[in-house]
């Protein structure tokens, strides 16, 4: 009899403590997207934009990056607009539009896309664009506006010089 109780509790104890050990449940941080990037995404469009920057080498104008994802795997899409949103002064001039196939991705880096940007802003700032597809969509994003170095050398033309200063290790070393 001692046993049958023993065992009864111990499987209501089990039983009332599964729950919070099997990590059910809705929206845990694990169910969420998370990409460890210095770019921007937006995925509630059509076309996914992912990592996007505005590479810069010098201040006020810059090379806009991103990688684009059609989610149609039936109709391509066409990029064909960037702007700068309400209080964003960023434009774009004249770039070719961009399509993108179905279900497909597009890198605007490789071979760069050449979208120049102008505008009030410098590395280090974040910019307001929307991007316009031919679908009719419009996507907005806010990216960080990066420098020419490192990773991202080369993709707003060639960087400039970086100055050595005084007592640098690079003079201390000779």
């Amino acid at each position: 009899m001692q046993l049958r109780r023993s065992f009864a509790l111990t499987a209501a104890a089990l039983a009332l403590t599964a729950p919070a050990l099997t990590a059910c449940g809705f929206d845990y941080a694990t169910d969420r997207y998370y990409t460890p990037a210095n770019g921007a995404n937006n995925r509630d469009g059509a076309v996914d934009v992912l990592g996007a920057v505005v590479v810069s080498t010098e201040p006020g104008s810059g090379t806009f990056i991103a990688s684009l994802s059609n989610n149609s795997t039936t109709e391509p899409a066409t990029f064909s607009e960037l702007t700068g949103t309400e209080g964003s002064d960023v434009t774009a001039t004249g770039f070719e539009p961009v399509e993108i196939a179905p279900g497909s991705l597009v890198n605007l880096a490789e071979p760069p896309a050449e979208i120049e940007v102008t505008g009030d802003f410098e590395a280090g700032d974040f910019v307001e664009v929307s991007l316009g597809f031919d679908n009719g969509e419009d996507t907005v994003v806010e990216v960080p506006v990066v420098d020419n170095h490192g990773y991202f050398e080369g993709l707003d033309g060639e960087p400039l010089p970086v100055e050595e200063t005084e007592g640098s290790e690079s003079e201390s070393s000779h």
